[in-house]
């Protein structure tokens, strides 16, 4: 028998609105088609109405789980336009900050994933960890979401020598654990049964589809930001593009588990190798000239863009935002096609969707 099932927009498991429509023959998909649009908030409208600090605080409600990353790519345009050369010390705190995010929205999926597999202890692990890093973060910055980090030309706080050492202690946690973690979750019959061969997105079609961050490194292609363009010193750090060649489901979860690895590597050369000097330019609201530019960011989640004119007066003429989610939901239908109606929930949450971000 075929049926159409409809998941969402409004449905019990799902934290955001969308709308997924199933086209089944019995137990498994035949085709899905994917609807957007539920969640619009009018904020690239409301940019052109405050200035650039304003802006700041605004483009960082976008979204909760990566709003410095919003905050971070806003700026660096920003500072594009100007020709503003940010202080060391002010890059590398920023850097700090992003990776940080990274690692808690890392976990933060990985816990969700995890308890939709059904592997609930495992989920507890991953959210106790994460627990650390946010803790962390409001010991930094006084918030656990929105941190507020950022200014145009800098960083708003500085770190401290005991902050410090906070942070690698933390690490030294992290670390372990997300070791123990991997052994696991390589080797667990329950997250091989349930992720292994499911939702494929092949490296062709990932290409030709467009796919960015972990979801395209999950199907092997060896994209990344921090890499292909180096911004805020990136280049002074050695990392590795964390990549999976198995295409699945399984091969997300693996590949955000090594970048928490290689996240990890830049924090801990970030404050070893933190230079002296001042976090910023000053914290007054910045003079920036007329002018166009696009900005790209290594978000948690992938790509992240932002498009900024200004006509040289105190608000912005167009910001323009376009996330990684954007780009990894057209993945969506290509990979539930032939699985199962039962693994449909894991399949669309498997590209960690931010459908906040999306419809901003």
């Amino acid at each position: 028998m075929s049926y159409i099932v409809p998941i969402g927009p409004y449905h019990p498991a799902l934290e955001e609105p969308v709308h997924a429509r199933l086209y089944t023959d019995g137990e498994s998909i035949t085709d899905a088609k994917v609807f957007i649009g539920y969640n619009h908030r009018g904020i690239e409208k409301l940019a052109t109405q405050k200035n650039f600090i304003q802006t700041l605080v605004l483009v960082e409600r976008v979204c909760g789980i990566c709003s410095h990353s919003h905050a971070l790519c806003y700026a660096l345009a920003l500072e594009q336009i100007a020709g503003m050369k940010v202080p060391k010390r002010g890059e590398y705190i920023r850097v700090i900050i992003a990776e940080l995010e990274r690692l808690h929205s890392h976990y933060l999926w990985l816990g969700i994933a995890l308890h939709l597999i059904g592997h609930d202890s495992l989920f507890m692990h991953s959210w106790d960890d994460r627990e650390a890093i946010m803790d962390i973060l409001e010991e930094l910055t006084g918030n656990r979401v929105n941190y507020g980090a950022v200014t145009v030309g800098g960083a708003r706080r500085d770190i401290t020598d005991d902050q410090r050492k906070d942070i690698l202690e933390m690490l030294d946690k992290i670390e372990k654990s997300n070791i123990a973690l991997r052994d696991i979750l390589l080797a667990d019959k329950t997250v091989a049964l349930r992720t292994q061969g499911v939702g494929i997105l092949t490296t062709e079609d990932a290409y030709r589809i467009g796919a960015v961050g972990p979801q395209a490194r999950a199907s092997n292609v060896p994209v990344d930001v921090r890499k292909d363009a180096p911004y805020s010193s990136y280049d002074d750090f050695d990392f590795d593009i964390a990549v999976w060649p198995s295409c699945d489901v399984f091969a997300r979860v693996v590949v955000r588990v090594l970048e928490n690895v290689e996240s990890i590597k830049i924090i801990r050369q970030a404050l070893e190798n933190l230079p002296k000097g001042p976090i910023n330019l000053g914290t007054r609201i910045p003079k920036i000239p007329a002018g166009e530019t696009m900005f790209r960011h290594e978000a948690p989640r992938g790509q992240l863009c932002y498009k900024v004119v200004t006509d040289g007066g105190e608000t912005n003429k167009r910001v323009s935002i376009h996330v990684p989610t954007f780009k990894n939901a057209p993945t969506v239908p290509v990979m539930l096609r032939n699985n199962s109606v039962a693994d449909a929930g894991l399949i669309i949450a498997s590209i960690d969707p931010c459908f906040s971000c999306m419809d901003r």
